[in-house]
């Protein structure tokens, strides 16, 4: 489908998935201020600059920003060595101003080059890790922070430790509020008239009456009743002092310090791979398969980042929980976003003492049903089914972003893929030269002998240059091995963005294997010119001489 330049065009779907957006972004925006050792309202504010002011400028369509949990380690060192949180602020109003640079410096390219492999490796690592720290919330042992993605803990446990300790703390009452919100959840998505009312979510249903069993069980004396500790906390101002008070600014007298500057620049870093590694998964869960310029995204980031650190916010990154429940809900563009960073901004100011009468066993059941679309089964079988070099990098990138972290779990699973393609090249030369071509013309595209994940960023590249109404044949016949991003490229290209642009496509020589159908043109001649592209890595031919009937 064509991209909507309008940002209303969508708002049913866009406000219904915005809410739930909403509703899970709440408790995470608290919980990792307070694993950060920052104000409980900077994680609130991040998460409202995240929504609309990143959402406004990003030109993702999924992509959620907010406080990041992959940053509270860096932030809570941070702030305590550098000894107050408005000098903190100062780094983060830095880090965004090093982010427009890697912006405008084109950086964002090297999300090209993550593997498809890796990134569903990440995305069902990240859905494993949903579902585990989720659990002891849905049974009502609240001890981990909302958001809380580390395997080893400071108490000296770890997450299969805290399963252990679900049953010494059992609450009876979340428990049940627990099993009711994920039965709604699980027939607003089976049942086939409650999958009609898109307007109403089926998250926003589960924690209105999570509310009133809750309150119910309070007002009868209940043993059910849950206590505020299983509630969300957000802070209420009961002054207007104290809600001025909330608004810390950058102290700009420490811009001198060194450690200021180190502080930014790690920052920075991490919070622009977090970002790409975040917008390649969202790309990857978009149904329309839209492709994210991820230099506008970086550009994006570091405004949000200065204008969070203007506000006393935290630094904020595109996030992957808050991401996949937005693609999850049924969001169609970046409106769902900005809706989320409204709803944000208006319930803390208006209507705090009712967010915290929610569950957070009600929202727990909402995460777990978002873990599971992340890591279900038929992802494994899929991987396995594609082999071993499809399969290993992936489990171990899983693997790795559970036991270690995400940003250690990319990393090998990449190293592990760049293995085995110099494997591969060790034993294959390449050849190429470059053509242009114009609108109108038959496009041949002849693959190489091998075409691995290294060339994703190119062909993408090239099938999105096509014009419009053009005709094209991609050859495979001398090739012997293909990435599977590079079919998956091929195969969003032909039914999906080819349609949109009414470009025809015919295929040539791909193996069965392969999962992509031939187009069978053996009785068609044409001479060609022959001209080679090695940044490419595809031969693009030109035709001097019959037309190719399509």
């Amino acid at each position: 489908m064509k991209n909507k330049s309008n940002l209303f065009a969508h708002l049913k779907s866009d406000f219904a998935s915005g809410l739930v957006v909403f509703l899970v972004a709440l408790p995470l925006c608290l919980g990792i201020a307070m694993a950060s050792g920052a104000p409980l309202f900077s994680g609130i504010i991040a998460g409202v600059v995240g929504g609309i002011v990143v959402g406004y400028f990003s030109s993702s369509s999924l992509s959620v920003s907010g406080p990041a949990a992959g940053l509270t380690a860096i932030v809570l060192t941070a702030i305590t060595d550098l000894g107050a949180f408005d000098v903190f602020l100062t780094a983060v109003f830095i880090a965004g101003l090093i982010q427009l640079i890697l912006g405008f410096a084109k950086a964002g390219s090297i999300s090209n080059y993550f593997p498809t492999n890796v990134i569903e490796g990440m995305l069902a690592g990240i859905g494993i890790i949903i579902i585990l720290k989720q659990l002891p919330h849905a049974f009502g042992y609240d001890k981990d922070f909302e958001g809380d993605q580390a395997f080893l803990q400071n108490d000296g446990g770890n997450t299969f430790t805290a399963l252990f300790d679900i049953f010494n703390y059992l609450q009876l009452g979340a428990i049940v509020i627990t099993l009711i919100s994920m039965s709604i959840l699980i027939a607003w998505d089976k049942v086939p008239f409650l999958k009609r009312m898109k307007l109403i979510p089926g998250a926003l249903i589960a924690v209105v009456l999570g509310v009133v069993l809750n309150e119910i069980f309070m007002i009868l004396g209940s043993k059910l009743a849950i206590g505020n500790e299983h509630l969300v906390s957000l802070p209420i101002p009961s002054t207007f002092q104290e809600f001025k008070s909330i608004i810390v600014t950058p102290n700009f007298a420490a811009v001198t310090n060194t450690k200021v500057w180190i502080v930014a620049f790690t920052i920075a870093i991490v919070a622009s791979i977090e970002t790409l590694l975040s917008i390649e998964a969202a790309d990857r869960m978009d149904v329309q398969k839209r492709y994210t310029d991820t230099n506008i995204e970086l550009k994006a980031q570091g405004i949000g980042n200065v204008v969070s650190s203007l506000l006393g916010g935290l630094p904020l990154t595109s996030v992957i929980v808050r991401t996949s429940a937005n693609s999850n809900s049924g969001a169609k563009s970046k409106m769902s976003t900005i809706i989320h960073g409204f709803l944000l901004l208006v319930s803390v100011l208006a209507i705090p003492f009712v967010l915290n009468k929610i569950p957070l066993a009600t929202l727990s059941a909402v995460l777990i049903l978002v873990g599971y679309k992340l890591a279900k089964p038929s992802t494994f079988i899929h991987f396995w089914n594609k082999g071993k070099y499809q399969f290993i990098p992936f489990i171990a990138t899983l693997l790795a972003v559970v036991f270690l972290d995400l940003l250690k779990g990319v990393a090998l699973g990449i190293f592990i893929s760049i293995i085995f393609v110099l494997k591969g090249n060790l034993k294959r030369a390449y050849n190429f030269r470059k053509e242009n071509y114009e609108s109108g013309d038959v496009i041949h595209i002849d693959l190489a002998q091998e075409v691995s994940f290294l060339n994703k960023a190119a062909i993408k590249q090239t099938l999105n240059d096509i014009p419009e109404k053009s005709k094209v044949i991609i050859d495979a016949k001398d090739t012997v091995y293909i990435a599977h991003d590079i079919l998956d490229l091929i195969h969003e290209f032909k039914t999906i963005k080819a349609v949109d642009k009414k470009i025809k496509v015919k295929l040539k020589g791909f193996k069965d294997a392969y999962e992509l159908e031939n187009s069978d043109d053996s009785n068609n001649h044409v001479t060609f010119e022959h001209y080679y592209d090695a940044a490419k890595r595809v031969m693009v031919k030109k035709p001097i001489g019959d037309e190719i009937d399509f």
